[in-house]
């Protein structure tokens, strides 16, 4: 479910019409809405009301500083995959004891530095990083909290880009060394290991690869009760998919998920740590542009728009799809135009959508991309000399701008010139 909506004909975000958006910012830019991400978060917290879990939302999904006071002012912990992510937490107001450190290439310094912070624990990903993790938390004379990342080889069934937990991954320790490697754990100074993790990939639409993952994380939970290890939580992931086609193909509800959670783990007494990202962000924002020109040809038609590959990556990276709105509502009855979606970039990939039966589009007129807060802005990038564009969080019938528009001085002024020039 999501808050954008036609009211007297016009795309409106909550109470906030987008044209009056646009004539305050320009075109392009992202629009989230407060109301969509406290919704998402509440109905997962309530799936798994009774059970003792901790929602930690993963900041990679959506980093803007706004978005995460958002999510802290709802109580969820955050999944931090970098230092510069751990610190946007902490300076959201997220307390140390809620964040969770993810990633498969800390580094010492960021070891340190998460160490010093106190928080709530790591999620290892190999012996190496365990070894390295151990050095640096006693040399600090202090104790990292860890979960080691179990790799399940479970086939997710998503998109191979965003698939984590199978034996060709890069992400995890391979199923059949985890437990040595716990063993091995317990026995480092520095570490107290509190947890399993794992996470087997992203927009996931079925339930039966959580199940088969969960009923592997079972086994490998009571065995390792058996060898003395004292488990208080187990880290599920997140990966549970969004509506990115509308109605036609809408994933498993959350209460769906918890049942299968349950059913699969409720009596073992553990604490449950979920890392929703795009579940509780891709809905809540969108992708606003201007029509710059139409050009048919023999075999295309081409609305040429002022976003571009720079501005979301998504569909050129993981042929994903985002429905399209014209903003002014067009009758259902309107005649249909096969076109690609492409922007002004250099290059044949720059499309936001391809083949999609749209009324003819005019030139000057704004289109929104669906289900665009995750994954959008924080992989955007300047290519070509393009400014990162404007990002709005609508609260009822307020907005405010939460990122600005670069400017072309700021962007050319990162540049340094070396003193030969001078």
């Amino acid at each position: 479910m999501h808050h954008f909506h036609y009211t007297d004909g016009i795309l409106h975000a909550e109470s906030v019409s987008i044209p009056t958006i646009a004539e305050a910012v320009g075109t392009p830019f992202y629009c989230y809405s407060t109301a969509t991400f406290t919704r998402h978060v509440e109905v997962l917290s309530q799936a798994f009301d009774g059970s003792d879990h901790l929602i930690c939302y993963a900041v990679k999904a959506n980093s803007n500083q706004a978005v995460l006071k958002t999510m802290a002012a709802l109580g969820t912990g955050m999944d931090v995959v970098s230092e510069g992510e751990l610190r946007r937490a902490r300076a959201a107001g997220v307390p140390p004891n809620k964040i969770i450190f993810a990633g498969v290439g800390k580094t010492r310094d960021e070891m340190a530095y998460a160490i010093n912070e106190d928080i709530l624990g790591f999620n290892v990903e190999s012996a190496a990083e365990l070894n390295a993790l151990s050095e640096v938390a006693s040399g600090l004379g202090k104790t990292a909290r860890i979960a080691i990342r179990v790799n399940p080889d479970v086939d997710a069934k998503t998109h191979a880009k965003i698939s984590t937990g199978k034996s060709e991954n890069k992400f995890g320790v391979p199923y059949s060394q985890a437990l040595a490697l716990y063993d091995e754990a317990a026995n480092l100074p520095g570490i107290d290991v509190t947890g399993i993790h794992m996470h087997i990939g992203s927009q996931i639409t079925e339930l039966e690869p959580f199940r088969l993952a969960f009923a592997r994380m079972r086994e490998f939970y009571q065995e390792l009760r058996t060898r003395g290890h004292n488990i208080s939580h187990l880290d599920i992931g997140g990966g549970l998919g969004v509506p990115y086609r509308g109605t036609n193909d809408i994933p498993p509800h959350p209460d769906e998920y918890a049942k299968v959670v349950r059913d699969t783990l409720g009596d073992l007494g553990l604490k449950f740590v979920m890392e929703p990202g795009r579940m509780i962000a891709a809905n809540a924002g969108i992708l606003v542009s201007s029509v710059i020109y139409t050009k048919p040809t023999e075999n295309k038609h081409f609305t040429i728009i002022d976003a571009a590959m720079n501005d979301l990556i998504r569909p050129t990276l993981y042929d994903a799809h985002h429905d399209v709105w014209p903003v002014i509502e067009r009758p259902k009855s309107a005649d249909r135009v096969v076109q690609d979606l492409v922007g002004p970039v250099c290059e044949s990939g720059d499309y936001l959508g391809q083949n999609q039966p749209l009324p003819l589009l005019e030139p000057d007129e704004l289109i929104a991309f669906m289900s665009a807060g995750a994954y959008g802005a924080v992989m955007a990038s300047t290519y070509n000399t393009r400014l990162l564009i404007p990002e709005v969080l609508v609260n009822g019938d307020q907005f405010a701008v939460v990122r600005p528009r670069t400017t072309y001085d700021e962007l050319i002024s990162l540049d340094k010139i070396p003193p030969w020039f001078t």
